[in-house]
């Protein structure tokens, strides 16, 4: 039987609005696990990184937000993930903010180099989260980890895994972007980084775009993973969420796009990030994130 592996990553440091932290429990409140043992896997749970709270520590730079504690706690997140895939689990992080896959990443990919093969990313995200220590507005790391894990960025967390960078820019897709600030926007032009922003699918639809970058993606990776941030979605059907952008997915969009994905031959291992509980009503974004994993890993409508 296949094993799933939870890890909770119970953070709200790198955002810039709190209550994210408390995600890890609203997805399990959700029936994350439950959902996943009825489509016949089994599923650890490996409980949360401890982290330490904004009240108990400086900001320490306004261009990188409480930087030491979250490379700490990535640094943990890394470990703990490289151990689940040695023992021959999927790892699934919850978080948590979106600094958390700087951490998820670094362990798959120090993984990945150790047995030979190579890696490749889909970032499914209304945002580019592709900011820098010069380019951000806020300083708030969630806005950087795609960046960091291409090698851009302080080398506090671009060299967590050891080496840098932690996957090849032409091995990323970065799909769902719909808010882009400038310095993204010139990353990606100078990076020749392969996007699919919401004009591309409101004009192509979701179905073969999914297609298209899972087929890229395939043709040139042996280990795929899925990072994805619920502000992906539309804020009617999750507004649960610290940075929502109007004009995002549907719930159907994001079903087809898991679906998608799980029909392609999965995901190798997986993050689902923002869940902001405190700004839901009655965990309904939570729900909908957990429906959408279970997608994600195999269940169908026939």
């Amino acid at each position: 039987m296949h094993s799933i592996a939870l890890i909770g990553f119970p953070m709200d440091l790198g955002a810039g609005r709190r209550g994210v932290d408390m995600g890890p429990s609203a997805l399990r409140i959700a029936g994350i696990a439950e959902r996943l043992r009825e489509l016949g896997y089994a599923v650890l749970d490996r409980g949360d990184i401890a982290i330490h709270t904004q009240e108990v520590q400086d900001i320490y730079d306004p261009r990188l937000k409480y930087l030491p504690e979250i490379a700490r706690a990535c640094r943990l997140l890394s470990e703990v993930v490289w151990h689940l895939l040695t023992e021959g689990h999927t790892p699934l992080a919850l978080g948590g903010d979106h600094s958390m896959s700087i951490g998820s990443v670094a362990g798959v990919a120090r993984w990945c180099r150790h047995h030979g093969k190579r890696l490749g990313i889909l970032w499914i995200d209304a945002h580019g989260d592709l900011n820098t220590p010069e380019s951000t507005p806020s300083g708030n790391i969630h806005g950087m980890p795609l960046a960091v894990i291409l090698g851009y960025g302080t080398p506090e967390l671009t060299t967590l895994a050891g080496f840098h960078p932690m996957a090849e820019c032409a091995d990323v897709v970065l799909l769902g972007v719909r808010s882009l600030d400038p310095g993204e926007r010139e990353l990606i032009r100078t990076t020749g980084l392969r996007v699919y922003t919401m004009q591309d699918i409101d004009r192509r639809g979701i179905y073969p775009i999914a297609l298209e970058a899972l087929q890229y993606l395939r043709q040139r990776v042996d280990h795929l993973h899925v990072s994805f941030d619920v502000d992906v979605l539309d804020p009617s059907v999750a507004a649960g969420v610290g940075t929502p952008v109007p004009g995002g997915l549907s719930y159907r969009e994001a079903h087809l796009l898991m679906e998608t994905i799980a029909e392609s031959g999965g995901a190798h291992s997986l993050d689902v990030v923002e869940v902001n509980p405190i700004l839901d009503t009655r965990n309904t974004s939570a729900v909908v994130a957990a429906e959408l994993i279970a997608s994600l890993m195999g269940k169908r409508i026939l």
